[in-house]
């Protein structure tokens, strides 16, 4: 059994947003460790479709923005598996697009899963955690969360909520035996991106990658991990670079129409309509 394996072994994991991409590799990945791992998604066939296929024994439908579905979700988690050692707050959605045009129901459905979910989820997380003076919270955020690019003002805006209540909520129980992450995604190979074409010179992340930057929090938990580690670095460095300087750089790589001008509607159409509610 490998160190991680060992370490990993038997602890309960709820992730939410786990029907697909970063939440479905997680979730493979931590069980296939031997983790307990519980998955929640908004998409209730679709959950139940990979908690089958991983052979997982809860696998439930889950709206984040609902903290009634919220608590249910992770009662029954309580319930059958035992209590969670760790939750992984992953559900999020990302529409693209200039903010002249952005309905207003999109822009509060972005902040209502990728925000609000997430504080409720870590909220209803450390009223479970407090008492037994032990768990950990891991908050999918995105690069976007330390960076601002056009065509994704409000998923920045929502990223950057993510990072800034993390970080308060960590400090807030730094007694209290309880530990709290920011999992820093750049581009990842996910429907999130599709129909987009990532930064020039820099390759895509795969689902896997972060599911393993996700283990190493685990195993080692500590505020903050930038996975790529390239991008991450180049991403934390603008913010020592007078503006003028990281937001030529930013051009120059394509930032400012990668999410505008770069975009292809026909192989994103599909992503977009479900990020937007609209179905397929």
């Amino acid at each position: 059994m490998t160190e991680s394996a060992a370490a990993v072994r038997g602890k309960i994991i709820a992730i939410t947003g786990a029907a697909r991409g970063i939440g479905l590799a997680t979730a493979t990945t931590l069980h296939g460790l031997g983790a307990r791992v519980a998955i929640g998604d908004i998409d209730e066939q679709a959950v139940r479709d990979a908690g089958k296929s991983l052979g997982l024994e809860v696998c439930a439908k889950l709206d984040v923005t609902d903290p009634k579905s919220f608590e249910s979700f992770l009662e029954e988690v309580e319930t059958r598996l035992g209590p969670i050692d760790v939750l992984v707050n992953n559900a999020g959605i990302m529409p693209v697009g200039r903010i002249a045009d952005e309905p207003d129901a999109v822009t509060r459905r972005i902040l209502d899963i990728n925000t609000y979910g997430v504080i409720v989820g870590t909220k209803l997380a450390v009223q479970r955690m407090l008492p037994r003076g032990r768990g950990h919270v891991i908050n999918v955020s995105s690069l976007a969360g330390e960076t601002y690019t056009p065509g994704l003002a409000t998923y920045c805006a929502s990223k950057y909520a993510v990072v800034g209540f993390t970080e308060a909520v960590r400090v807030e129980h730094r007694a209290a035996g309880l530990d709290f992450s920011l999992m820093m995604p750049s581009f990842v190979n996910t429907e999130l991106t599709a129909g987009t074409k990532g930064i020039k010179g820099f390759r895509n992340v795969e689902p896997e990658d972060i599911a393993a930057g996700i283990v190493s929090l685990i195993l080692n938990p500590r505020p903050k991990l930038r996975v790529s580690r390239v991008v991450g670095t180049l991403v934390a460095a603008q913010k020592f670079m007078p503006r003028v300087i990281g937001e030529t750089l930013t051009r120059l790589l394509g930032g400012e129409h990668v999410f505008t001008d770069d975009v292809d509607p026909v192989r994103r159409r599909a992503y977009e309509n479900r990020a937007r509610g609209l179905g397929n």
